[in-house]
């Protein structure tokens, strides 16, 4: 199996792993990000199915972040509410954040190998998103674990005075 069909591979798994945590997590902003982690993975696996083909890149510059801030703002009443996340819905956060962090790895490794400019935008474009996700799931985790250091945390603007 090539890079490429690996590449494939993991995003696939990584559909039905988001998908699965999707209908079993409670906490609103939580089911919609892991919603739509699951459509940036089906985007990833069409570009990488588009260098395999040979077409190269036309998905236009999506933003995971973006989308998820998205999610946040829509649900932000929701999410100013004590949030108490279940241990299993914790424990996916803590799946998508080693799922996220060995895919940036291995497209880190494959990179070093690629040949065509092609397949190099795709993994450059491919790392960053999943470093996006990383730090999407890693945040979200801190907050359901501990919401009120969270706030502390991201507002410390407000403690320090700024």
């Amino acid at each position: 199996m090539d890079a490429l069909e690996l590449a494939m591979k993991m995003e696939t798994d990584a559909i039905s792993f988001y998908t699965e945590a999707a209908k079993k997590t409670r906490y609103p902003a939580g089911k919609k990000m892991f919603q739509t982690i699951t459509e940036d993975e089906k985007r990833h696996r069409e570009m990488i199915s588009q260098v395999i083909k040979g077409l190269g890149l036309t998905h236009k510059e999506v933003s995971p972040l973006n989308n998820v801030k998205t999610v946040f703002a829509a649900l932000k009443d929701e999410m100013m509410q004590k949030v108490e996340a279940t241990t299993d819905e914790l424990e996916a956060f803590k799946i998508a954040m080693k799922m996220e962090r060995e895919g940036k790895a291995f497209y880190e490794k494959t990179l070093a190998q690629v040949k065509t400019e092609k397949e190099k935008a795709l993994f450059e474009r491919l790392i960053r998103e999943e470093q996006q996700h990383y730090d999407i799931f890693s945040n979200t985790y801190q907050f359901l674990s501990d919401t009120g250091n969270w706030f502390m945390w991201e507002e410390r603007g407000i403690v320090e005075g700024g």
